[in-house]
């Protein structure tokens, strides 16, 4: 798969909410080897961002599969984990903003308020059940695709405060948005 395969709003299928997952199977394997390659496609097509994870959503596939990247720090390190069916547990920490962004929401990032911490449970791509505990930038991540998993895209978290919406820059500096504007352009994005 390539980045040509993540799909993007207005397409109304990332508001549908994405069923379990009962028997981890070659197929759900496959799919979880197509987002890791859709989103390293896409991140190699950008200079000043980098594909973190991705929700089977987003390739247009209504499973709860979860793909993240061992390393986000490092665009050189092409290895992701997947989660079948994951389901954040337990939110702990404070509730802080923070930037985000998404590949199903091109060119456009908000300051989107999530825990600080959580604890996640979800099965491996042998069915195994396991448990990861997440903090900082890893537990925003989290927060954001599990959200894909029931329909909820970051923007929802963020309507109606224009203040919290950015793009980023040709020399990859986040700026204030022209929500304004941004709005009577697409305006089917922020229903």
């Amino acid at each position: 798969m390539t980045k040509e395969d993540i799909i993007t709003l207005p397409n109304p299928h990332l508001r549908q909410r994405s069923k379990r997952v009962g028997v981890v199977t070659d197929e759900i394997r496959r799919i979880a080897a197509d987002m890791q390659a859709a989103t390293v496609d896409w991140d190699q097509s950008r200079d000043h961002e980098v594909g973190v994870a991705l929700a089977a959503v987003q390739i247009d596939q209504l499973y709860k599969i979860i793909v993240v990247r061992n390393n986000h720090d490092n665009k050189e390190d092409l290895s992701f984990t997947a989660f079948i069916n994951p389901e954040i547990t337990k939110f702990e920490g404070e509730v802080v903003e923070d930037f985000e962004g998404c590949l199903s929401v091109p060119n456009i990032y908000g300051k989107v308020p999530r825990h600080t911490k959580i604890r996640v449970r979800a099965l491996d791509l042998n069915g195994k059940q396991f448990r990861v505990t997440a903090e900082g930038f890893l537990a925003r991540i989290f927060q954001h695709e599990i959200d894909h998993c029931n329909g909820i895209v970051f923007i929802d978290h963020i309507k109606g405060k224009p203040e919290a919406f950015f793009r980023i820059d040709e020399n990859g500096k986040l700026q204030p948005s022209d929500y304004k504007r941004d709005v009577e352009k697409n305006p089917i994005l922020w229903q």
